[in-house]
């Protein structure tokens, strides 16, 4: 169905846009929709699981092989 859009039909839809928010407004429309799609972006990377890699930055994907440090507690358990 979208696949069927040509130029003119793209021009037709951007005149059509222009007319229904005015010229001055698009800039500002065009900011919030980037706004939007910044912090969508961010709460997406923020739900992701911990365990899964998300960068190159982990142990196995530099290559280091040493075992990760294990924490210990600082007070005697009794």
């Amino acid at each position: 169905m979208l696949g069927n859009l040509t130029g003119i039909h793209l021009l037709v839809i951007l005149g059509i846009v222009i007319l229904l928010f005015g010229a001055t407004k698009l800039p500002a429309l065009a900011k919030g929709l980037g706004q939007s799609l910044t912090i969508f972006r961010r709460e997406v990377r923020d739900t992701e699981p911990h365990g899964t890699p998300t960068g190159d930055s982990t142990p196995a994907a530099t290559g280091d092989s040493a075992p990760a440090a294990t924490s210990t507690p600082t007070t005697p358990v009794e």
